[in-house]
């Protein structure tokens, strides 16, 4: 049987309520979906939807790192919009990311997000010890 294991990520921004900012079982990590916050301010980043991106998956390249995994063995994005429309944009930034061998995605428009922000990225990946590789 697999044990949860919570995985905190010091290059990341605090919780801002009660979950971990991943959670690994098995040979897979999920993370909590990651916002555009600066994590030595605790702001979400000024500009709009492309650095709330860039800061949404750098977050979320900390929590993987955290929990062993990296960007390069994510299985799964759920791509959370404020705004559908901008899409386009979010995905340029995603691309400089994610640039071989993608993830599978979703990419959804959502009523609001916490904080007023305008993207929220969530992934599963896989951890190194997964015969997966």
């Amino acid at each position: 049987m697999h044990k949860k294991q919570i995985i905190t990520a010091e290059k990341t921004p605090k919780a801002i309520g009660p979950y971990s900012a991943g959670v690994s079982t098995g040979h897979l990590v999920f993370t909590a979906g990651q916002l555009g916050i600066d994590p030595s301010t605790s702001k979400l980043v000024d500009g709009g939807i492309q650095p709330q991106t860039r800061q949404a998956l750098t977050n979320l390249k900390a929590v993987l790192e955290a929990a062993g995994s990296s960007l390069e063995k994510v299985i799964k994005t759920t791509v959370f919009l404020k705004d559908i429309g901008e899409f386009g944009q979010m995905n340029e930034v995603y691309g400089t990311f994610f640039t071989e061998n993608f993830p599978a995605r979703s990419a959804i428009q959502v009523a609001a997000l916490p904080l007023g922000a305008s993207v929220e990225i969530e992934a599963i990946a896989l951890l190194p010890d997964s015969n997966q590789d």
